[in-house]
C-alpha cells in the first residue's frame, strides 16, 4: 500500500519475544480435546484440593473477603501464613511486612522477578531444559539466557557442577533455579546446592530459585531451599505457590520470599502486571497452609503412588523411563520404541494411542538436546493413569 510507513511493516510482536509462538501446552490440550485423547500433558490435576480450603474460599466470597482490590503485598494473613509455613518447615524466618509478596500465581512471580533484577544485556543462568516463562521473561527483561544442561545419569538427570561454574562471566547477573525441577523430576543434592550457594556467593549473584514443587519430594528425600544456605539469606529470592500443593492450579495463587530490597524490587515490577489478584482465593490458601502435616505427607504419598503407575506403565510400553525424585512429571526416552523425534511423536500419540504427551525439547535452547525426550504428567486419578498406561502398552 502507498504510504506505508516502516513502522508499519515492523512485525506486530516485540522482536524479543519473535520466538515466543502459541505454547506446546495450549496446541496440545487442544489436540487431546480434538481426539478424546487422556491429556497427560499439561500438569494440572483432574480432581479439587481439600474440601475444607475449597469452603474456605467459598466463606470468604459470601462474607466479601477479597470481592474487591486486596493489599498490594496480598493480604495479611496470607503473608502471615507464608511466612509460618517457611519457619515451621525450614527455619527460615521472613517478616511478613517486607519480606514476603504474594503473587498471581508463580509465572508472575517469575516474570515479575526477572524484570525487577536484569537489565538489558545481564545474562541469566538456567538449567535446561526449563519451563517455558523462564525463557520468555528473560527475553522481556532483555536479558541473555545461558543454558546449563542437565544430561541423563544412571536414570536420572544431572547436573554438571563444572558446566555451571564455567557458565558464570563477568556479564552473569544471576542463577535462575528450579528444585524439584521441571521437567526433569530432579531433585538437586545437598552437595549440589552447596555448589550453587558457593558459587553465587563468591561470584557475588543474585539466584531467583523457583520451588513450588516443593512438598512433591518422594522417597523420603525432604526439600531443601537454597535460602537456607550459608550466604544465600539475602541473595535469593525464593518462589512458592499454592496450586502446586493444594491442587487449585487456577486460583493463581503465589509468593516470592525474600530480603527487604529484593522484594520492594520485585514489588516494584508486579504492581504494573496484575497489580493485585485472586482475592478471596488468598484467604482461603491462608487457611491451607495452616493444614496439619499429615495433609502434606498424604498428597506426597498419594502423588508417589501415582508415579509409580504411570511409570511402571511406560516401562512396559517400551520406554527407557526417567525415575523423578520430585514433581509431578516423568521424562522418558523414545529412542527404544525406534523413535527419535518428540515433536513428531507427540502429534501422532493421541491418534496413535488415545494419550497427549508434552516434547521436552521445548524446554531446550538445544532442541537436539532434548528431541528424544517426552514428558507424562502423573497429577491425575489412579484410574485414569492405569488407563493411560493400558492403551500405552496396546500401541
Amino acid at each position: 500500500m502507498a504510504g506505508m510507513t516502516s513502522s508499519a511493516r515492523r512485525p506486530h510482536l516485540n522482536r524479543r519475544l519473535a520466538e515466543f509462538g502459541t505454547t506446546i501446552f495450549a496446541e496440545m490440550s487442544a489436540l487431546a480435546l480434538s481426539t478424546g485423547s487422556i491429556n497427560l500433558g499439561q500438569g494440572f490435576p483432574d480432581t479439587d484440593g481439600p474440601e475444607q480450603v475449597r469452603e474456605a474460599a467459598v466463606r470468604a466470597l459470601r462474607e466479601g473477603r477479597g470481592n474487591q482490590y486486596p493489599p498490594g503485598p496480598g493480604i495479611p494473613e496470607l503473608r502471615v501464613a507464608i511466612a509460618a509455613h517457611q519457619q515451621r518447615r525450614y527455619g527460615l524466618s521472613y517478616d511478613p511486612d517486607t519480606e514476603v509478596l504474594v503473587t498471581a500465581g508463580a509465572t508472575e512471580a517469575i516474570a515479575a522477578a526477572l524484570l525487577a533484577l536484569v537489565e538489558p544485556g545481564d545474562e541469566v543462568v538456567a538449567l535446561e531444559p526449563y519451563y517455558d516463562s523462564y525463557a520468555a521473561s528473560i527475553a522481556m527483561a532483555g536479558g541473555r539466557r545461558v543454558p546449563v544442561t542437565l544430561r541423563p545419569h544412571e536414570g536420572g538427570f544431572r547436573l554438571d557442577l563444572d558446566e555451571l561454574r564455567a557458565a558464570v562471566t563477568d556479564r552473569t547477573r544471576l542463577m535462575l533455579i528450579n528444585t524439584p525441577h521441571n521437567p526433569t523430576g530432579t531433585v538437586l543434592t545437598r552437595a549440589e546446592l552447596t555448589a550453587i550457594a558457593e558459587l553465587a556467593v563468591e561470584r557475588d549473584l543474585l539466584v531467583v530459585t523457583d520451588e513450588v514443587y516443593e512438598h512433591l519430594v518422594f522417597d523420603d528425600a525432604g526439600h531443601l531451599p537454597l535460602a537456607t544456605f550459608p550466604g544465600m539469606g539475602e541473595r535469593t529470592v525464593t518462589i512458592g505457590s499454592a496450586g502446586k500443593t493444594f491442587s487449585f492450579t487456577g486460583w493463581k495463587v503465589g509468593w516470592v520470599t525474600a530480603a527487604p530490597e529484593l522484594v520492594t524490587a520485585v514489588r516494584s515490577v508486579k504492581q504494573f502486571l496484575t497489580y493485585v489478584s485472586s482475592g478471596p482465593f488468598q484467604y482461603a490458601v491462608a487457611e491451607a497452609l495452616a493444614l496439619p502435616d499429615t495433609y502434606f505427607e498424604e498428597f506426597r504419598r498419594s502423588m508417589q503412588t501415582r508415579r509409580d503407575i504411570l511409570a511402571q506403565g511406560l516401562a512396559e510400553a517400551g520406554f527407557e523411563v526417567f525415575r523423578p525424585a520430585g514433581t509431578y512429571f516423568v521424562t522418558t526416552d523414545i529412542r527404544p520404541l525406534g523413535e527419535k523425534d518428540g515433536f513428531a511423536f507427540c502429534r501422532a500419540l493421541p491418534e496413535r494411542a488415545g494419550v497427549v504427551a508434552i516434547p521436552n525439547a521445548v524446554f531446550y535452547d538445544d532442541r537436539e538436546a532434548g528431541a528424544p525426550f517426552v514428558r507424562f504428567a502423573f497429577c491425575k486419578r489412579e484410574d485414569v493413569l492405569r488407563e493411560a498406561a493400558e492403551r500405552l502398552r496396546a500401541m
